[in-house]
């Protein structure tokens, strides 16, 4: 059984990939708007609609981004130790080589998000929805041994959408 999650997991991994609906995040014609090369740590950007928006090489420790609309918003090359991420939609978004470290993701929406490359070392995910999200198998091993919770929008278990055994 656990052979077969394994190759259900790797198929989908593999067709999120090829999608084309989900590189769109990442696309330049879907970036709305681009914050690059800025130190914005502690900034608040709660509860605003930041969809497709682009930080890129950014440093964003301690920004509070809690309950922000950020679907196919993209953080590429990002510090985002000890953010503020509960509540928020990352639905599609494309989070590549970026620091989550003791990020607080409670309740926080990443379906079919893109994750690689990318830390969450003492993150906080209870509530959190990975469904379909696509992580490094090291984040996810971290990720289960403190995995807990359902998400109050979604109604999705943390451990289940992120596969957890």
């Amino acid at each position: 059984m656990k052979v077969f999650s394994c190759i259900v997991g790797f198929i989908l991994s593999i067709l999120l990939l090829l999608t084309p609906n989900h590189v769109l995040a990442a696309s330049s014609s879907a970036v709305t708007s681009t914050i690059d090369n800025k130190d914005l740590s502690q900034q608040d950007f709660s509860s605003q609609n930041l969809q497709s928006m682009e930080f890129s090489n950014v440093k964003l420790n301690g920004a509070n981004f809690s309950n922000s609309d950020l679907r196919g918003a993209v953080f590429n090359a990002a510090r985002l130790e000890e953010a503020n991420f509960h509540g928020a939609d990352l639905t599609n978004g494309f989070i590549y080589v970026t620091s989550l470290n003791r990020a607080d993701l409670t309740d926080a929406i990443l379906r079919e998000a893109i994750m690689k490359r990318t830390t969450l070392k003492g993150a906080n995910v209870d509530g959190a929805d990975f469904t379909f999200a696509v992580l490094d198998n090291e984040q996810v091993i971290e990720l289960c041994k403190n995995a807990q919770g359902i998400n109050p929008v979604t109604g999705a278990s943390t451990r289940q959408s992120l596969g957890c055994p």
